[in-house]
């Protein structure tokens, strides 16, 4: 049998497309280790001065002006495939997408980024690309970016999404319901008791899980010092990713307080920390909220950005898997009435359960195979 050969874009605008295309990667490899893969950023096929000011331009106003950025979002979220903008889009990287791809040779595309998989879609319309395209769809709302008739295949993360595409125009056989893919590792049963041992926790205290790194150091010093305040005894996990300002900061408050604070630069083993945890303080991109999700973890949603962190968020409120705050007096409430109730987050967790349906990367793998076979047999029959 010929080798599998699959191309995956994704895109360095925050880190939720690149952690999906991996955990598709990472699901490929399970069932197919020797398929060849090629994981792309989309922006590596445009000018280094055009994707550098894109990139700064966004991540600029997703840290300053994130009311801007909700504007932005929600003034462009019925665009039709073929309006002034999306034409323009589909125009970037053009030829240099067609020339590698046709140099690679690919069975398949993936896409977890939705200017790129619009982009493939048209050309799939124009009959001028061959290959099918699967857009895996990385939050729990539908954007019209995402939205496009020349797309193959759509992994979602809900029923909602599939509706709203379908809404849209997009046929329902088109659609599948895996769940936005995570790396496998989120499925895998953990020894609780030896994480905990490993981690210095008791098992017997409530455990905070607080992702830091995405908020202002001076915030998540609030946060954590209502945590280390708490009258209730807690134990709290603080993450700071790489702003080892925020951790040394820190230092003082995690040696003097009565309730533990355990705190961490950059971690590979978030799964581990969402094991033992029976709260995380996050904000809301999707592939956050999935791995909590798929851990049975539930949420308190913090400062979401508008825009796709807000209907992710409203997502999980839904579900009764999870709460969120607009600003740090609501989150000081919430702590409180959790703390004060601890009952509240067992039914949350017990919502958490059963929000999504599970094995997301694997069943994604299963769809993008089983295409491949479709695909494979029509070219032998025909």
């Amino acid at each position: 049998m010929k080798q599998l050969r699959i191309l995956v874009f994704s895109a360095g605008f925050g880190n939720g497309h690149f952690r999906a295309a991996e955990a598709v990667i990472e699901g490929i490899r399970i069932k197919e280790p020797y398929a060849e893969i090629n994981h792309l950023d989309f922006g590596d096929f445009l000018s280094k001065r055009l994707n550098a000011m894109a990139k700064r331009l966004y991540m600029e106003m997703i840290k300053h002006t994130p009311r801007l950025w909700g504007k932005f979002y929600y003034k462009t979220a019925k665009l039709q495939p073929k309006s002034i903008m999306q034409r323009f889009l589909n125009q970037l990287g053009r030829s240099d997408f067609l020339n590698y791809i046709k140099g690679f040779e690919p069975d398949l595309i993936v896409c977890t980024f939705p200017t790129i998989s619009s982009m493939l879609a048209q050309l799939r319309l124009e009959r001028i690309l061959l290959v099918p395209v699967i857009t895996v769809i990385t939050d729990y709302a539908v954007h019209s970016l995402w939205v496009h008739p020349g797309v193959d295949r759509y992994m979602v993360a809900c029923e909602e999404v599939k509706e709203s595409l379908v809404s849209w125009g997009i046929e329902a056989q088109s659609v599948r319901v895996t769940g936005i893919p995570v790396s496998p590792k989120f499925e895998r049963v953990k020894d609780r008791g030896h994480i905990l041992l490993k981690l210095g926790l008791s098992p017997d205290l409530p455990t905070f899980l607080v992702m830091g790194g995405v908020y202002e150091g001076e915030i998540v010093k609030r946060i954590c010092k209502r945590l280390a305040d708490s009258k209730v005894p807690i134990q709290s996990l603080i993450v700071c990713g790489k702003n080892e300002k925020l951790y040394h900061s820190l230092e003082d408050l995690s040696a003097q307080t009565p309730n533990l604070i355990v705190r961490f630069g950059y971690v590979d083993n978030v799964e581990e920390l969402m094991e033992v945890s029976n709260l995380i303080i996050t904000k809301a991109g999707g592939l956050t909220v999935t791995e909590a999700l798929t851990k049975h973890l539930p949420l308190c949603i913090f400062k979401p950005i508008p825009g796709q962190e807000v209907e992710n968020a409203l997502f999980v409120q839904r579900k009764g898997a999870g709460l969120f705050a607009g600003t740090e007096e609501e989150l000081e409430q919430l702590l409180d009435r959790l703390l004060s109730y601890p009952e509240d987050i067992e039914r949350m967790q017990e919502k958490a359960t059963f929000a999504l349906p599970g094995r997301s990367a694997e069943r994604t793998v299963d769809e993008l195979l089983q295409l491949v076979s479709h695909l494979r047999m029509k070219q032998k029959t025909g």
